[in-house]
């Protein structure tokens, strides 16, 4: 009697037996790498204590440009609008950083109208001067 061929030979349908396996190993592998964790560990320092009332306080220095290019400072004129060079702002700005240190900044306070190329004249004054600290208000 023929009989059907390869019906329980060929096909074996899903088997359980392998994917138990495989998850198994898995959290074999899970718990395994969950118990490794990172230690974590405190390093000691000893950060330096502040004197109260030895240091000094920072002083800004605020230099003002007027819309028609005349550069002061503390309501003096260092410079008019036809000197480029700004020669008594820089050597003040190099003798206030000879004598306080490059500590204080140095705040450039332009008038909305005024050209850039006299900005850009302050802006090299101080760099020319050694100053570190610069900024715009």
């Amino acid at each position: 009697m023929g009989g059907s061929v390869g019906s329980e030979d060929g096909d074996a349908g899903f088997q359980i037996a392998p994917m138990v396996d495989v998850v198994f190993v898995l959290m074999i592998f899970f718990m395994a790498s969950a118990g490794s964790k990172v230690v974590e560990k405190e390093l000691n320092m000893n950060l330096p204590a502040g004197k109260g009332s030895g240091t000094s306080q920072v002083t800004p220095i605020i230099i003002d440009i007027s819309p028609d290019g005349v550069v002061s400072m503390n309501n003096q004129t260092y410079g008019t609008a036809n000197d480029r060079t700004l020669t008594p702002l820089r050597d003040w700005l190099k003798n206030a950083i000879e004598s306080f240190g490059e500590k204080d900044p140095v705040i450039i306070r332009p008038n909305p109208e005024s050209k850039h190329e006299r900005i850009v004249d302050v802006l090299n004054a101080a760099a020319a001067s050694g100053v570190k600290n610069l900024t715009f208000n």
